[in-house]
């Protein structure tokens, strides 16, 4: 197939963006030099070969006739991976710390939207020294499940079997488009089952609202288009550690972890805690597993209340571990969180032209995104390179000045922090309280 028409939550993204406020989301890798491993100029040419080698990133998105105010993803003709693959020289200093702060400056920038829209940079300092890929894809290209199948493909431990998969997939038997009686009906009842859930969800998004905007001033911000990015470790064993024993979920930790590292950052900010706590929204994956890479973004998110204002960190984790059941007993289909779910159910033009509402709309349902991307279990390597750190990246909504994502890879969590760089100057102080808040957790249970 030539093109295929953007899923109803791809056009939304695709729309929701505007020339201060893109709609990117990405990843900052950091690989060790390793003997006889690749020269830069190398693991460029080998970054543009096992990228254009990837179906989905030679396809731009394109308006079409019908549905009206729809849109499709269509091979680009002209498309030419240098145009997307670049290679920037760091200065001289702390590589990690300068790779970062280029990483925000590039994340600032908007994706040309008449070329497929991603991009990749390799960020290299001393010679035969460590080096760093920065990943940016549109967040109508992909959520955080499928930016991790798209990005995967160009470690030295994937892209053999990615290829030898495309292989088998081009096999595969088309499926039958031709409908008949019970077809039909089975359809019809999906689509009543379908509308009664999208009136659950809009009634629940209503009741959901802060109608009085209410929120936390630091975690609020007009869209300024600048970004700075944090990254902070954490042990994975240290988690785990907690979690034993306080219970719950490694997850529940590292949302009351969150939690925490924000109320130390207001406080030596010198600020008064909010009167009413900062409420974030957490993703979860809709996306059944084997389900296409090309089939659209698929997921929900549940509303946390963290509970920024409770002194006691232990609370805290009690309160988030609360919080989360009680989204989970409710589902991924229930709640205002499920806003995607809605989103799903909207015709094309009104996401075209509604898109500008909703975006700025966000503010009142939450404060802060904290999103947890998989990946894969197994060492990684570029170029013979092994990986050492990878930061994932959220992207902003509209009036908010935060966003956290969290992944696992060997041993240790990584959290990325993008923030709007007027808003949050000291965004590098708030990273360091995520490790300062589970050393607390860690005490608290001796």
């Amino acid at each position: 197939m030539s093109s295929e028409l953007l899923a109803p939550l791809d056009l939304a993204f695709w729309h929701l963006e505007s020339a201060g406020h893109p709609m990117h989301l990405g990843a900052l890798a950091f690989f060790a030099p390793a003997p006889g491993a690749q020269s830069g100029d190398r693991v460029i040419d080998l970054l543009a070969t096992r990228a254009a080698a990837i179906r989905r990133l030679r396809m731009r998105v394109r308006d079409v006739w019908l549905p009206i105010g729809g849109a499709a993803w269509a091979v680009a003709k002209d498309f030419d991976v240098r145009r997307h693959v670049r290679e920037v020289r760091i200065p001289e200093g702390d590589f990690a710390a300068e790779a970062a702060a280029i990483a925000g400056e590039l994340m600032e920038r908007p994706l040309e939207r008449g070329l497929p829209p991603w991009e990749m940079y390799l960020l290299t300092g001393e010679e035969d020294g460590p080096f760093a890929v920065l990943v940016k894809l549109h967040h109508a290209l992909a959520d955080g499940m499928r930016a991790v199948s798209i990005g995967a493909g160009i470690f030295d431990e994937i892209a053999g079997a990615r290829t030898a998969g495309v292989r088998r997939a081009r096999t595969a038997e088309p499926g039958n488009w031709l409908t008949g009686p019970r077809q039909v009906a089975g359809f019809a009842r999906g689509r009543i089952e379908e509308l009664g859930r999208a009136v659950g969800v809009g009634a629940s998004v209503v009741r959901a609202s802060r109608l009085d905007a209410r929120g936390t001033p630091a975690l609020s911000a007009g869209s300024s288009g600048t970004r700075r990015l944090g990254t902070a470790v954490l042990d994975l064993e240290d988690v785990q550690r907690v979690r034993r024993a306080m219970g719950g979920t490694a997850n529940d930790v590292l949302l009351a972890v969150v939690a925490g590292a924000l109320r130390r950052w207001l406080e030596e900010r010198g600020e008064p805690l909010p009167a009413a706590d900062p409420r974030a929204l957490v993703p979860v994956s809709r996306r059944r597993p084997g389900s296409p890479a090309g089939s659209g973004n698929k997921f929900s998110a549940y509303l946390l209340d963290l509970p920024v204002g409770d002194p006691d960190p232990r609370s805290r984790l009690d309160a988030v571990r609360t919080g989360m059941d009680r989204n989970k007993a409710a589902g991924p289909w229930r709640g205002a969180g499920a806003l995607t779910v809605l989103a799903d159910q909207l015709p094309p033009l009104a996401h075209r032209f509604g898109a500008p509402l909703a975006g700025g709309a966000a503010r009142m349902l939450f404060d802060v995104l904290v999103t947890s991307v998989p990946l894969p279990r197994s060492a990684l390597s570029l170029g013979g390179s092994p990986l050492r750190e990878i930061y994932p990246m959220a992207p902003l909504a509209r009036g908010q000045s935060l966003a956290i994502a969290l992944s696992t890879y060997g041993g240790r969590v990584h959290a990325g922090l993008v923030a709007d760089g007027k808003a949050v100057p000291d965004l590098d102080r708030l990273a360091r309280s995520l490790g300062e808040e589970l050393d607390e957790l860690l005490a608290a249970t001796r």
